[in-house]
């Protein structure tokens, strides 16, 4: 039987998590988890189906918002709606785009980095405040196995990834004394439709005979991952980079 100790600290009872890219795959696993922990769950996610996604999640109390996280207004604005604490932010939201390093278009390169970087950093530093504001929070952004090695044609991918590893060490660092804790999570391939449309048919099974575990995360691992940082056991976690990855980068 799991000890009382680990139930409370594992218990998000009372506790609001906003997580971004919410209407699907870990963002979604995410909050599934931590409404079956007790949470609120607040979704931010471009796709329409957001709101009706919420509703579907057990417990009550959960919303869904459509925002475009690359605009700074509109995530004030959908941050500024929430009426209590946010305890939990998740940095869900994310894009791939692939191609060769010199042909990789102007337009994928500024896409990836807007949605993966610059939206991760903004939806941070305007749920940030409010958690400056009310003494405390935990922030847990999402990177990738792509921020610590590089993978072919994933150019603008690591790079937004290994910029979201330097982004959360600084918020880390400068947030930490006020009661905030920030820190990510690097997946290997998890089998999203974002993941699944980036590693189909033969460089999938490539892939799959370099991870030690011979398989791709699923998104609920994931979602484990950042409960245990958002959780009471890991009050002392700060600013590190969560590697799960079955083994990938150890090679």
């Amino acid at each position: 039987m799991i000890s009382t100790s680990i139930e409370r600290a594992f218990d998000m009872s009372g506790r609001v998590l906003l997580v971004t890219g919410a209407a699907a795959g870990i963002g979604l696993a995410t909050a599934t988890l931590f409404a079956e922990q007790g949470a609120r769950a607040v979704l931010l996610d471009r796709a329409p189906a957001v709101v009706d996604v919420a509703g579907t999640l057990p417990g009550s109390g959960h919303v869904g918002v459509v925002c475009d996280v690359t605009d700074p207004a509109a995530v004030d604005a959908a941050v500024a709606s929430v009426e209590s604490r946010i305890d939990v932010l998740v940095n869900s939201a994310g894009i791939v785009r692939l191609a060769p390093a010199d042909a990789l278009t102007a337009q994928d390169w500024n896409a990836t980095i807007d949605i993966n970087l610059t939206a991760s950093f903004t939806v941070a530093q305007s749920v940030g405040r409010r958690m400056l504001a009310q003494g405390g929070g935990r922030i847990v952004n999402l990177a990738s196995q792509a921020a610590v090695v590089a993978l072919d044609q994933h150019v603008a991918y690591c790079a937004s990834k290994a910029a979201i590893v330097a982004m959360t060490k600084v918020l880390a660092l400068e947030w930490g004394p006020s009661g905030i804790t920030v820190n990510c999570i690097s997946p290997t391939v998890v089998e999203t439709e974002l993941g699944r449309l980036a590693w189909a048919g033969e460089v999938g099974d490539a892939m799959r005979a370099r991870i030690p575990t011979r398989r791709f995360a699923r998104p609920d691992e994931i979602a484990t991952a950042a409960l245990y940082l958002a959780s009471g056991a890991a009050g002392m976690i700060n600013g590190e980079n969560l590697v799960v990855d079955g083994g990938f980068t150890i090679q």
